[in-house]
């Protein structure tokens, strides 16, 4: 199977991140995803976390990803790679946020909401991908549980998704 590969360019401006969500949101409904699916709606979250990570942290632009189809690890057919590119060597540090901080939550979400994730150099920067796939029982039976502990919730908030 062919891969189609999506590219933007992001700029270091917190207002490129809601950019960067429409665009997916518009290649995502392009591959036949449609626009109110948990599926969406995860990447969507992801994407949102990933490029925040890059503009906050680097200061730098950086280059989003999708990625449809087989992607090169040998995702399976009906899998999106998300990759996110930047300028900075740094490795990404995941960490656990208070309960009263508003930052600091955004690879543990990926971390969960993601069926594979990492990271590895690329040039003098980075890149993090991550990949969720679209038959996965998590967009079956709901939201994960890990979301409400990951906001600092309690955790007998829960909320799903009806398809």
């Amino acid at each position: 199977m062919q891969v189609l590969q999506e590219q933007l360019t992001v700029e270091p401006d917190p207002a490129e991140v809601g950019r960067a969500r429409r665009w997916a949101r518009s290649r995502l409904a392009g591959s036949g995803v449609g626009p109110d699916e948990p599926f969406t709606e995860t990447l969507v979250l992801i994407i949102s976390e990933l490029v925040t990570n890059a503009v906050v942290h680097t200061g730098c632009p950086a280059v989003l990803r999708l990625l449809f189809g087989d992607a090169p690890s040998g995702c399976p057919e009906g899998t999106v790679r998300v990759e996110v590119c930047d300028a900075s060597g740094c490795p990404p540090r995941p960490r656990h946020a208070e309960r009263d901080e508003t930052g600091g939550r955004g690879l543990e979400l990926v971390d969960g909401l993601a069926d594979r994730w990492g990271w590895h150099p690329d040039g003098a920067g980075k890149r993090i991908w991550c990949e969720v796939d679209r038959t996965a029982a998590a967009f079956a039976a709901g939201a994960p549980a890990f979301i409400n502990s990951a906001a600092g919730l309690d955790s007998r908030v829960t909320a799903t998704w009806s398809l």
